[in-house]
Parts: structure tokens; sequence; C-alpha cells
């Protein structure tokens, strides 16, 4: 079964079951006068309701590439995924703002022990329910499933919530369930605000996954004629589609021909190991056959690594013909002052080196 598949069939299990635990609930709730097992079906309502917008992000985000969306529309499940965290965030709103008004006038609830079943029923479906559809949602890389499988799981808590506040009353005849539910729902928000702040950054652009920077790098430089692999950036235009560049570093005596087959090697390979689509491979040309530039390289990389703020330097090359000097440089986001700093770097080794030009160019730290 393919991706999108398995996500409409589990969304359509959670619109199903909590369809049904918002009719038993609401009916239970009603009751025994519970507004924490009323507000608790209310949320199932809104459970339901993710579930149906993961389903419609999935099929908006299936959609082929076009004229206008050349690399597909894989960024609208980031999309459904902040509208179902929103709905998680109105949720626990809506249940505090019931829980303070019933604080303030409690209602005496009338439990009984069919009332008890079904809420424990409830939290048992519950948690079943958040763990399938939140593993599938780890399997299938789907950050709406694992936001509804997330909630799902609050919503297991909010209902033993309410139970033991049931089980309480009824033993000792204290009424917790207003107090408790407003506590909950306290923790739903926050829930919510989490979710939101993650698919907000994920549609921002994340750093490239840690694992997957390495396995491309380390793909690339399995090859024997690239020295080096730097400057990788991948771009995410859904869960399925990572699309990048890199620059290599070859050995100066390489012809053009020999660079675009080494390329399109890389490319091939690239998506065959890292299932990542290489649009772009610049190259660096490496000294090999001049002692000098072998020096100077190790001489300059030696003297500006010296400096904490400076995480690398890559793509050096001395022109004797030019009489230039040009490499690149990486400096930590953290630095006090990182412009201040590249031109430091490039004024102390112009200095050091008068009979040539200097050229540094100033890269970021995007991938591990």
């Amino acid at each position: 079964m393919d991706r999108q598949k398995k996500i409409i069939r589990t969304s359509i299990i959670g619109i199903i079951a909590n369809i049904l635990l918002a009719a038993f609930k609401a009916a239970v709730g009603m009751a025994s006068h519970s507004v924490a097992i009323v507000m608790d079906a209310v949320n199932n309502l809104s459970d339901a309701m993710s579930s149906l917008i993961t389903i419609i992000g999935t099929r908006l985000a299936s959609r082929k590439p076009d004229r206008k969306h050349p690399l597909g529309h894989g960024r609208i499940e980031y999309l459904s995924a902040m509208i179902i965290a929103g709905l998680v965030l109105y949720a626990g709103v809506t249940a505090l703002i019931e829980s303070i008004k019933k604080i303030i006038d409690p209602a005496v609830p009338d439990y009984s022990a069919a009332t008890l079943i079904i809420v424990a029923a409830a939290v048992l479906v519950k948690i079943i329910l958040g763990r399938y559809v939140k593993g599938v949602g780890e399997k299938v890389d789907s950050d709406a499933l694992i936001a509804s499988g997330k909630d799902a799981s609050f919503d297991a808590i909010l209902s033993a919530s309410t139970l033991v506040a049931a089980i309480i009353y009824i033993l000792w005849d204290i009424r917790l369930e207003a107090w408790l539910a407003a506590i909950i729902s306290l923790f739903i928000i926050k829930a919510g605000i989490d979710m939101l702040r993650e698919t907000i950054s994920e549609i921002l652009g994340e750093r490239v996954d840690s694992d997957v920077a390495k396995n491309i790098r380390s793909t690339v430089n399995s090859f024997p004629d690239v020295s080096g692999a730097y400057d990788l950036v991948v771009h995410n235009y859904g869960p399925s589609r990572l699309v990048g560049s890199i620059h290599i570093e070859v050995p100066e005596q390489m012809t053009a021909a020999e660079i675009d087959r080494l390329s399109r090697e890389i490319t091939t390979a690239v998506y065959e190991k890292c299932d990542v689509i290489m649009t772009g491979i610049s190259v660096y040309s490496r000294n090999t056959e001049n002692e000098e530039a072998v020096r100077m390289r190790r001489e300059i990389t030696e003297e500006i690594l010296s400096d904490p703020e400076v995480m690398e330097v890559h793509g050096f090359y001395l022109d004797e013909l030019r009489k230039e000097i040009q490499f690149d440089i990486i400096i930590r986001f953290d630095a006090e002052d990182m412009k201040a700093k590249y031109h430091q770097i490039q004024e102390n080794i112009q200095k050091k080196y008068p009979d040539y030009k200097v050229n540094v160019v100033l890269d970021l730290d995007l991938a591990d």
C-alpha cells in the first residue's frame, strides 16, 4: 500500500472512531450533567475534523507537478498539520473557558456505573487510536497524522481525568471535574502551541536532518575523483520530495567531459541511496601538482581555523597565472559579528600574501 492510501485509510479509521466516541460521550455527559464529559465529546468531534483535514491535505499534496508548481504540492501537508494544531489549540481554549464557567457555577453530577464504564472504554479506545495513528504517521513521515495521534493521546488523558473525578465524587462527594478539566485543558493548549511552532518551523525551512546530510556527503565522497564535498543545501518540498545541491572538489586536470560524467554518476547514486534529487553539482578545482599551493593551503587553513568562530575552510585554489588565492569559509551563526570576522580574515590573508589577490567567499553553515 502506498503512502497516500495509508494516510487516508488511517484518517478514515480516526473519523469513524471519533464520531462514535463523540456520540456516546455527548449522551453520557448530558445524562450525568458532566461538563467534562460533554467537552470531551466536543473534542472528539474536533479530532474527526482533524482527520478529515488530513485526508484533504494528503489528496491536494499528491497532485502532480504543474507549470506553476514544478516541484509538486507536497508542502500542503505542512499546512494541514498547522490547521490541526490550530484545532487542538481551539479545543484547549474552549475546554478551559467551559471549565472556568463550571468552577464558578458548578452543576451537581449524576454518575452511574454505565457512565464510568463508557468513559473507561473511551480512554482505552483513545490510547489505542492515538498510538496507531501516530505510529502510522511516523512510518510514512506525515506530520498531520503525527499531530492527530498526539491529539488522541491528550484526549485519553482528558477522558481519564473525568473518570478520576467521577470516582472521587462517588467515594468522597468532592467535585473536582471542573478543576481537573481546567488543568488538562492547559496541557492541551500547550500541546497545540508546540505543534503549531513545530509546523511553522518546517514551513520556514529547517536544517536538513543530520543523518540525511551525512549519507549524501558519504555517497559523494565515495567517488575516487572527489576529494571533498561541501556547501550541501537540501530543500524540502514535502515529506517525500527532497531537492539538493552540492560543491565537489576535484583535481584541476579533469576535463569538462570527465566532470560531466562524474556529476551524472553522483546524481544517480545520491538519488538511489538517499532519495534526494540533486539539481546542481558545482565544482572546486584542487591544486595537485603545485607544491607551493599545497603548502599555502595548509598554512592558510591552519591559521584561519585557529579562530574558534570559524568552522571550516574549503575550496582553496591557487591561480599562479592570475596571481589569485581563492577559498571559502564558514563562520558560526553565533559569531559576535559574522561580517566583521569575514572582512578581518580577508585582510589578514591579504597582508600575509601581498603579491596575490585574495578572494574569500563567505558560506553558511547549512548542513552537518
